[in-house]
């Protein structure tokens, strides 16, 4: 269909609509976002740069690493913006890039941690056929199946919103352009898009969830059935935090899209996706690699080579 909307550009009204306490949300969303920079950079340069994390589960960490670089970055500084300089505007085409990017990083996270899940299971219960089973070349087919997907479903579901008719309103209730929001906006009927959306975003999202649930299962149960309780509670840290990123990434996207506008909350949502949007970017490095022995040994190595250089 040709775009006919009379709307050129869009008002994002999430969180600068409360002018009291504006430069002290922007000072607590600068912080978290330079922290969530530092944090995954510094992870994505160790692995990088350290032989001893050249294998599957660091590949891995550093996808999730990079995801969650660009995860904030498409949405935090326009948010920033807003709360500063109370510059609210984004142009119809800027909120159409960012809604993709936004739900093309979201929906490879989801996959991703599937794929993480999946890794995990491999380690803990073949640790002998480990490196024949996760190879270097399934790797790869993963990590860009991930991202491949990722993009097509971004591809369907922003071409599904963006071709609706918009013509009256143009403010966003939200800090950024999203799909509840952005379709609450529409003049053009939208049961079928949501429909689809809803049916599309259950389909994938419930099969990267069963691959992750039946993947810890099996982990629990090899877990459980280990003799040394050293090894044991070592395990339960490990994966029990993993368990920790997975349930909290997973419950705030399904709480967002998989649902119908109808039930749409803006106060709620803006909630639930600075949750996956802000947060969760912030404590992955520190729950998946930071708590990690060897990222920890790698980090120091590399602060050591810069202080001597």
């Amino acid at each position: 269909r040709v775009n006919l909307s009379t709307v050129s550009e869009f008002i994002l009204v999430g969180l600068s609509d409360a002018p009291e306490v504006r430069f002290l949300l922007f000072a607590l969303f600068l912080i978290i976002y330079v922290a969530t920079m530092a944090g995954n950079i510094t992870i994505l340069v160790a692995m990088s740069t350290d032989a001893r994390l050249h294998n599957p589960m660091y590949f891995f960490l550093g996808n999730l690493s990079l995801l969650d670089i660009l995860c904030p970055t498409i949405t935090v500084p326009k948010m920033l913006e807003a709360l500063l300089l109370e510059n609210k505007v984004i142009s119809f085409t800027g909120c159409v890039f960012q809604l993709f990017f936004f739900i093309d990083v979201v929906g490879t996270e989801i996959f991703l941690l599937a794929v993480m899940a999946y890794d995990r299971y491999v380690a803990i219960c073949h640790p002998l056929q480990y490196m024949n089973i996760v190879s270097l070349k399934l790797c790869a087919h993963l990590a860009i199946g991930t991202w491949v997907v990722g993009f097509f479903n971004s591809l369907l579901h922003t071409s599904l919103v963006f071709t609706l008719f918009f013509c009256d309103s143009n403010e966003v209730d939200q800090y950024y352009c999203d799909i509840p929001p952005v379709l609450a906006l529409s003049c053009s009927p939208t049961y079928s898009r949501e429909l689809v959306t809803l049916v599309i975003a259950g389909v994938l999202g419930s099969a990267a969830f069963v691959v992750t649930l039946v993947s810890y299962l099996y982990i629990l149960a090899a877990i459980l059935s280990m003799s040394s309780s050293e090894s044991r509670h070592k395990a339960f840290s490990t994966c029990g935090s993993h368990l920790m990123v997975v349930c909290l990434f997973y419950g705030t996207t399904i709480c967002t899209y998989v649902r119908p506008s109808s039930t749409y909350s803006p106060n709620q949502d803006r909630i639930v996706s600075m949750l996956y949007g802000t947060l969760t970017p912030l404590l992955n490095p520190i729950i998946y690699s930071l708590r990690n022995k060897e990222v920890k040994c790698a980090l120091r190595r590399l602060i050591s080579q810069v202080r001597t250089t």
